[in-house]
């Protein structure tokens, strides 16, 4: 088994952090990336159809209190929303379509381009004034709050992990509604 190392160009195909399992999906120019789980630099040609273990949900995690908390406040309508942070920029997304798509296409609706996303890798769909997250068959997964999933419904405040991105999901509908101040009493 050949085995390829951070900066080389191996060619496109889909290949296996040695240390961690983790997967990436390189296109024909692309050089071989570090782990983003695990920072390793050793990688191996691997089948799409190989499927690793949960990714590190911690990545993100202590990132995420002031900011989100920072976001939610100030979201001012009420509707669903996902929220993520890359460096020192903070996307706040609003799910405003019955189906969203995220990947790296250039025809995903949330595009992150890097090589731990799939082209077309989740669905986020909203219906009757839910949402649930669906795996596009990517090749890393899934992940909602740590846990590998297919479909599943999204709850405020739920971690959505696609690649190396932590997105965050926002329910809004309810804690920005505002009560009626002008409603008539009730009669007795």
């Amino acid at each position: 088994m050949d085995t390829y190392r951070t900066g080389t160009l191996a060619g496109a195909g889909s290949f296996r952090c040695e240390e961690c399992g983790f997967h990436v999906a390189l296109r024909t120019l692309d050089e071989m990336p570090e782990c983003p789980r695990c920072g390793e630099a050793r990688f191996a040609r691997t089948s799409m159809f190989d499927v690793g273990g949960a990714p590190s949900s911690d990545l993100h995690r202590e990132e995420a209190g002031d900011w989100l908390e920072a976001v939610r406040e100030g979201i001012t309508e009420a509707g669903h929303f996902l929220a993520y942070q890359d460096g020192d920029r903070v996307s706040v997304l609003p799910l405003s379509r019955e189906w969203t798509l995220i990947g790296r296409s250039l025809t995903a609706h949330i595009r992150l381009d890097d090589p731990t996303v799939s082209r077309r890798h989740a669905l986020v769909c909203r219906q009757g004034g839910r949402a649930k997250v669906l795996d596009d068959r990517s090749l890393n997964g899934v992940f909602l709050n740590g846990e590998r999933v297919e479909w599943h419904d999204l709850e405020d405040g739920d971690e959505l992990i696609v690649g190396r991105y932590s997105l965050y999901f926002l329910d809004t509908s309810q804690t920005t509604a505002r009560p009626d101040a002008t409603a008539a009493p009730t009669a007795a």
